[in-house]
């Protein structure tokens, strides 16, 4: 019988208080987050979480004492499964795997292995490709999945920035968000992105011009005109100079200038910390304190049904190519200059 796995791949996150410390000592083990030698990296990691550990679980208590990104992307990968065995008639299950807490790659791979099948899909929930998310969920997967022994196929889709449905479903919750704003006078966007550090840019990681790309995307389907928009990054952690302008100093500026603010977590696709509490709580506080006039935070797209039906064409799209690496519509689509998007060089063996 014909079978095919498809696994999406996504951040993690604590399932408890006392899992927080190990979630952030992955985090920052890394070597895609700390780009350091192992025997520096290690030392420095379980340093980093444990000077974070305090602040990080009174965020997270903030919320019930963890995250809710596994039961959200476990919702995503049911209602996908369901389009999915719709479409086809061989067999097709949806795995889901986390980068730094469980279900991680060495486990997950080991049940895509007793499940046999004959292809993998690996799906990022990043639409944007960076080296320090998608690019190392994919290598963690491939070292791990080649420890339990798993070879078959492997086929992944490595980016989907203005793919039409996950755009749709943006734009009507935007839309939704917007309308409620500009009942306090002509709201401003602000699309909020995480941060990266710049020189993970600088070395030819494609994230920030495939932000831009959503972005701007995102505002052509709203189709309003003379519209106040801006791009920002949230999130920012130790001393090296990131993406900006920062989030929360675009907020005080509208604050001064008597704005609203409509606030989009453009790089998030279902909910954690940095929206639920950086965006709905630390933020929300600011915008007050600033005095934006109305703050609405869109919600993430998590299963809204135009975005689950982009993810079930990416799937399809996948399964057509059998192996390697293909962005959402097939082709090359970042610019040349980006040398370390997958499909400028071999990844992996890929494409």
């Amino acid at each position: 019988m014909n079978k095919t796995a498809v696994v999406l791949l996504n951040l993690g996150g604590p399932d408890s208080v006392n899992a927080i410390h190990p979630f952030l000592f992955n985090l920052f083990n890394d070597p895609a987050i700390l780009k350091l030698p192992l025997l520096i990296r290690w030392p420095l990691a379980k340093l980093i979480s444990t000077l974070r550990v305090k602040k990080a679980k009174d965020i997270y208590l903030q919320i019930g004492g963890k995250s809710p990104i596994l039961s959200l992307t476990n919702q995503q990968g049911k209602a996908l499964e369901i389009i999915l065995k719709q479409k086809y008639s061989g067999v097709i299950k949806v795995f889901v795997c986390m980068r730094y807490w469980h279900p991680m790659s060495q486990e997950v791979s080991q049940a895509v292995k007793e499940f046999n099948p004959k292809q993998v899909v690996l799906l990022p929930l990043y639409p944007q490709f960076s080296t320090t998310t998608t690019g190392s969920a994919i290598k963690d997967w491939y070292k791990n999945a080649k420890k339990n022994g798993l070879n078959v196929p492997i086929s992944t889709i490595c980016c989907y920035p203005i793919i039409t449905g996950l755009i749709e479903a943006h734009a009507e919750l935007v839309t939704k968000a917007y309308k409620i704003a500009e009942t306090m006078g002509k709201p401003r966007i602000i699309f909020s992105a995480h941060g990266l550090p710049k020189s993970v840019i600088q070395k030819g990681d494609p994230y920030e011009f495939q932000v831009n790309k959503m972005a701007k995307a995102i505002i052509q389907a709203l189709n309003v005109k003379e519209l106040d928009w801006i791009i920002a990054y949230q999130s920012k952690v130790g001393p090296l100079e990131w993406l900006g302008p920062p989030t929360e100093q675009e907020i005080k500026k509208a604050g001064f200038e008597k704005k609203s603010v409509v606030i989009v977590p453009v790089a998030f696709v279902s909910e954690h910390s940095e929206t639920l509490v950086e965006l709905d709580i630390e933020y929300a506080e600011i915008a007050k304190q600033s005095g934006v006039r109305s703050y609405q935070r869109v919600p993430a797209v998590a299963t809204h049904p135009r975005f689950i039906s982009a993810l079930g064409n990416l799937v399809e799209l996948a399964i057509k190519k059998r192996s390697g690496v293909s962005s959402f519509n097939g082709k090359v689509y970042c610019l040349s200059d980006f040398n370390n998007c997958p499909m400028f060089k071999e990844y992996l063996g890929g494409c």
